[in-house]
């Protein structure tokens, strides 16, 4: 098969898969999926969903969470590792939210990566998952997934993105990351699949004959 027409297996067999993508991190707002994922980083969205419903039911706002100091973010976040850095981010992003953006989470990526804490991925899953704005971001599993199934040379996480994003069609993006994310979880984790076990990867490449090494 050619590059595309392996994405466009992909696209097919998951959306047979997974008709429907559950956001997996609880949230009842865009600032409360901010917090919650800025939290998953280095960290399952099990824990995280585990710890977040004290801290939301004290703070589910930018407003009231700016008025926690951060010793009190950190005392409940602290399952989710990295918490002193973790919990300092959450408060100073309250605070700038508050002050710059009328305590609402901006729908834009520029905006919010210049908040504390929030890189690109994390911009990425709110604008995508809070908003609606079509966005690709890439975390291990895709950028694993992509190499496997030659999507990608994985040079960079930045590289994984772009490639993607050509070969698949923009409409698609926001569920098809969270698809291919239930893939990797389910059938072709990193332990679990070298190129050669899983489902897409024995019919996108029936003659592999050796385990795919990915890029981290």
């Amino acid at each position: 098969m050619l590059k595309q027409e392996r994405a466009d297996y992909v696209l097919k067999r998951l959306e047979e898969l997974y008709p429907e993508t559950p956001v997996p991190l609880d949230h009842s707002n865009p600032f409360t999926l901010l917090v919650a994922v800025l939290l998953s980083a280095q960290c399952t969205d099990v824990r995280v969903n585990i710890v977040t419903p004290a801290l939301f039911k004290l703070a589910d706002s930018a407003e009231k969470m700016r008025h926690l100091s951060v010793a009190e973010i950190d005392a409940i976040v602290r399952p989710c590792g990295l918490a002193p850095r973790k919990a300092t981010a959450i408060q100073g992003l309250s605070e700038i939210l508050v002050a710059k953006h009328g305590g609402e989470v901006p729908n834009d990526l520029a905006a919010l990566e210049e908040l504390p804490g929030v890189g690109h991925k994390t911009a990425s899953v709110v604008v995508a998952q809070a908003f609606g704005v079509p966005a690709f971001p890439v975390d291990t599993h895709i950028h694993r997934l992509a190499q496997r199934w030659k999507l990608t040379n994985g040079k960079s996480v930045q590289r994984t993105e772009e490639d993607l994003k050509n070969l698949f069609p923009r409409e698609h993006w926001n569920k098809l990351h969270l698809q291919i994310i239930f893939y990797g979880r389910e059938y072709c984790s990193a332990r679990g699949c070298d190129g050669m076990v899983c489902e897409i990867c024995k019919t996108l490449f029936p003659r592999r004959k050796t385990a795919v090494q990915t890029k981290k």
